[in-house]
């Protein structure tokens, strides 16, 4: 089995493979990647959930990149949403970029900057 660590990377990608299903919740200020499937809570600096990922729960990041599913409440600053993406719950921004044939089922809640 290989495996690799890089003692300099003080910030390494939590990923979660595809096939892989976690019961719990992640905390990090890194990047998350779900290719899987999550049931818990996420939160992270960047969260990526790709094609065939799943989320069942509530999101804090930053920045969201939603290829996958995500069934919960987001709270974002910027939120990606790319073709094919299903999302249920609130989505909460301050910049939301979308792109065709989205399966937003959500509702959305533009947030106010606060640095105004």
């Amino acid at each position: 089995m290989l495996a690799f660590t890089n003692a300099d990377e003080k910030k390494s990608p939590t990923i979660i493979g595809a096939g892989c299903n976690l019961d719990g919740n992640i905390t990090t200020d890194h990047t998350v990647q779900i290719h899987g499937v999550v049931k818990g809570n996420i939160t992270a600096e960047t969260l990526v959930i790709g094609r065939g990922g799943v989320v069942h729960g509530d999101v804090k990041t930053q920045t969201l990149f939603l290829h996958g599913a995500l069934n919960g409440n987001a709270t974002v600053n910027v939120a990606n949403v790319f073709a094919n993406a299903e999302m249920v719950g609130t989505l909460s921004y301050n910049t939301l970029n979308i792109t065709c044939n989205t399966g937003l089922d959500c509702k959305l809640s533009k947030r106010k900057d606060e640095s105004k």
